[in-house]
């Protein structure tokens, strides 16, 4: 059967195959996030980073509002999405999502300052449990969220 199991080998394949542009992993996160077009368009930065953990800042805009006026839950899962990202590829093996799931707690106002902790709760040699937590600009839950990555090994 090879170097790695089936499972792994067929998944990598695939990713490499039709999704994964980049073959070799990120070292510093900061270059991560400034080639994350998607984080770069929500104007999240970085405040700190290190292996299995993050936290980054979005502050919300009228882009985001919801028809409610309060930030749309894509704004906030994206946030989490980037944060994950960064948690789970900050140990310098490239990892990428296979799931996450996210509650929210309460609204986010235009203008409020929004910081996404991410943090590797548990990591094998195949994947990584990741917890996020969204907090607003009063330290208040907003959002919980939890992303299974799959490690991509070379």
């Amino acid at each position: 059967m090879g170097k790695g199991c089936l499972l792994n080998d067929l998944y990598t394949h695939l990713l490499r195959g039709a999704y994964m542009f980049r073959e070799e992993p990120y070292a510093d996160m900061k270059e991560l996030i400034s080639n994350d077009k998607m984080a770069s368009m929500l104007g999240v930065r970085m405040l700190e980073w290190g292996p299995g953990r993050c936290r980054l800042e979005m502050v919300v805009d009228e882009r985001m509002l919801n028809a409610y006026g309060s930030c749309h839950g894509s704004a906030i899962f994206a946030l989490a999405d980037i944060a994950f990202a960064v948690s789970c590829n900050s140990g310098g093996v490239k990892s990428v999502a296979l799931s996450m799931s996210i509650n929210y707690r309460r609204p986010a106002k235009k203008g409020e300052r929004l910081i996404a902790e991410a943090t590797e709760e548990s990591s094998g040699s195949t994947t990584a449990l990741c917890r996020i937590r969204i907090t607003n600009s009063d330290g208040k839950v907003v959002a919980l969220a939890d992303g299974l990555a799959y490690r991509i090994k070379n």
